[in-house]
């Protein structure tokens, strides 16, 4: 279990830090959230603390791992079909892992998709959501800025 102030992930929204545990009464039962405050853009998330682990919340990982993500950016191998519902299902199931290399292949899977040939409307939003996802625990890890783990990562994958 965390505590108020832990730094941690929600595989779909990115990083933040627990600001609050709240008790509240959903269809007649009382449960516990964690409310989980994403510094990109403020928003709160409420995450049901029994499901947590379920859901695949996890503590953001340390500086030195970023580091090592940060630097293997340019070597990742991605490998996307062609098919654009196969590669949106499996790029879903990336983000969803909650792994941050996973994530990567999905950010530099549709960033060299986007350069070669566009993206549609839905993998736009997918790329930006990753983005986000992955600069989020970046930041948090390292005690970086947003800007500047943003820069990186463009710098490395362009």
């Amino acid at each position: 279990m965390f505590g108020i102030g832990d730094k941690i992930v929600h595989p779909m929204h990115g990083a933040g830090i627990i600001d609050s545990i709240v008790t509240q009464k959903v269809d007649g039962t009382s449960r516990e959230y964690y409310v989980l405050k994403i510094p990109a853009g403020g928003m709160l998330v409420m995450i049901p603390i029994s499901s947590s682990e379920e859901i695949g919340v996890r503590a953001v990982i340390d500086s030195q791992r970023a580091s090592e993500i940060m630097d293997s950016l340019s070597d990742i191998e991605i490998d996307m079909t062609q098919n654009w519902n196969r590669r949106y299902r499996e790029n879903m199931l990336r983000i969803r892992s909650g792994d941050l290399t996973e994530v990567c292949k999905v950010v530099k899977g549709l960033m060299a998709r986007e350069r070669q040939r566009g993206l549609s409307t839905g993998e736009r939003k997918m790329l930006h959501s990753a983005k986000q996802i992955l600069i989020s625990e970046i930041v948090l890890a390292q005690s970086a800025t947003y800007e500047d783990v943003e820069a990186k990562i463009d710098a490395h994958l362009a």
